[in-house]
């Protein structure tokens, strides 16, 4: 076995909610890792990102020549992907290549060891879909020349984690449920903390390469006492939950989206998954890797803690969106091709770009939109309605912003403080839709106070005759929501209206500028 600190470890989803903490601890342990990332710019924005022990390459699974030349010289790498996102029709198949490129990349290369982390599967005929294809996925990396180690956990709590989410607005948001026959399925969840131990510490262990384990924490419990325990740490009454036999996992992801952040596409193939039940059947691996294992309580409480401190470091809503660079300068990407139509609205203001940008950078979540929230919610309620994320994803935090975060139903794209602020809409729409907050400082140019030029951009490209008649149908609510933002948006600050807000729809006012 080559020298692991010498040679750098790859990691897949390195942008993902498990691969974005796994990488700062491997960094502290003194390895050398090189991140496969679909957008360098996304992944720059963490804080460990100019850590000079990391490697940031573009590419992606489902590219196979650019897989191959990232495994170039690696002597490990990790598995840490999923295709249960709107970006995949079908996520079964869009894992299944993404796998056997993998083992095609890996033939002929210098990795001595993958390390894959599935779900826990049980021993059952039935499966779920998601369970299967996480099965599928172990067999066919399997099928490569190269040791394949297999960590298979259940439901992972910690703070911004799909399963955690789900627990953390049912319980929240409702005194009573009405739940599928599933709550009273037993699993053995585990907390983020301890997966990433195992994950770091089987890299260590050159015995664990080729073997599969499974690892939970030290509770078997059901999802009646999971939301029991979620409710006794978050200070809330016990809540009603009435299990009905005629729920279906179907029916039961279209209610849960409605009610929590965690859109149809991710809540389908999780609830589905709910019927079987999962519990570890080897915990041999508590002998190769002690560690002091959370129980349920102590991991819903540390990830409490994280989200009342604001200091959730990577969230299931971070693996969305690739940025690809000219949508960041100009949105030309997702409209080449078609007939763009915009909507432009500026304000002048006594103010300096610092002092604007304060309110434009808290944009969104518990902050709202500064104009209309009644409307935005109502948008955002429908959204979730035709399987959309809607407004509950919210912010990651509430003060600060960087590219790749999701917010409310928007992502950002790109982020200069002072300058520039561009989200990409990531709601259900007929068509592509980029909002932009952009400043100028005028103040040399009037030789005066200060003063700074606040300017709001929506650029739509329709999709066919829906997006057009959808556009013209929504134009009279954008001029009266984002004059009202811009307003509104002086008003935070305190500061004098020089001139505006007004309508400036015309072709140079949004033009690009790069």
């Amino acid at each position: 076995m080559q020298n692991h600190t010498a040679l750098p470890i790859l990691v897949t989803g390195a942008t993902g909610y498990v691969g974005g903490r796994l990488i700062p601890l491997l960094l502290e342990r003194g390895y050398r890792i090189r991140a496969l990332v679909r957008s360098r710019r996304k992944l720059a924005s963490r804080p460990w990102a100019s850590h000079p022990n990391l490697e940031i390459v573009e590419g992606d699974l489902h590219d196979e020549p650019r897989l191959r030349a990232a495994l170039h010289g690696c002597s490990a790498a990790y598995y840490l992907v999923h295709s249960m996102t709107s970006r995949h029709h079908d996520f079964k198949d869009a894992d299944r290549k993404a796998a056997y490129n993998m083992v095609r990349a890996l033939k002929g290369n210098t990795v001595e060891r993958v390390i894959y982390l599935s779900g826990l599967v049980p021993d059952d005929t039935e499966l779920s879909p998601h369970l299967k294809s996480r099965a599928e996925v172990a067999e066919i990396l399997a099928l490569s020349d190269v040791p394949v180690t297999v960590l298979r956990a259940a439901q992972i709590i910690g703070s911004g984690s799909a399963s955690f989410e789900l627990v953390r607005y049912l319980v929240d948001r409702l005194p009573a449920m009405i739940t599928p026959k599933w709550v009273h399925m037993e699993c053995q969840p585990i907390a983020i903390s301890n997966v990433l131990e195992y994950l770091a510490g089987v890299l260590e262990l050159p015995e664990t390469a080729g073997k599969t384990y499974d690892i939970g924490g030290p509770d078997i419990l059901n999802y009646r006492a999971l939301f029991d325990l979620y409710a006794e740490e978050a200070g809330l009454r016990k809540r009603l939950i009435i299990p009905v036999p005629v729920l279906t996992p179907y029916l039961s992801s279209l209610w849960l989206n409605l009610v929590t952040p965690v859109p149809t596409v991710l809540a389908r193939p999780l609830v589905a998954g709910l019927k079987n039940r999962v519990v570890c059947s080897d915990n041999s691996i508590h002998d190769l890797i002690p560690q002091k294992l959370l129980s349920v309580r102590e991991a819903i409480r540390m990830a409490l803690d994280r989200i009342r401190q604001h200091t959730v470091p990577t969230c299931w809503k971070d693996a969305g969106t690739p940025v690809p660079p000219e949508w960041i300068t100009c949105g030309d990407a997702p409209f080449a091709g078609g007939t763009v139509v915009h909507t432009a609205h500026e304000i002048t203001l006594h103010a300096t770009p610092e002092e604007v940008w304060k309110p434009i950078q808290r944009i969104g979540g518990e902050n709202g939109w500064y104009q209309s929230d009644i409307l935005w919610q109502m948008r955002g309620f429908l959204d979730k309605l035709v399987g959309g994320p809607g407004l509950r994803r919210g912010r990651r935090d509430a003060e600060e912003l960087l590219v790749g975060d999701a917010l409310d139903f928007w992502r950002v794209l790109d982020i200069r403080p002072g300058e520039r602020l561009l989200l990409l809409a990531e709601m259900r729409l007929p068509g592509e839709a980029l909002l932009e907050f952009r400043l100028e400082d005028t103040t040399a140019v009037n030789a005066g106070p200060p003063q700074v030029v606040l300017t709001l951009i929506a650029r739509f490209l329709p999709r066919g005759l829906a997006g057009i008649v959808y556009w013209y149908a929504m134009y009279p609510f954008h001029q009266i929501i984002f004059n009202g933002m811009l307003r509104n948006v002086a008003r935070a600050i305190g500061k004098d209206v020089v001139a505006g807000p007004r309508n400036t729809d015309d072709p140079n006012t949004a033009t690009c500028k790069l």
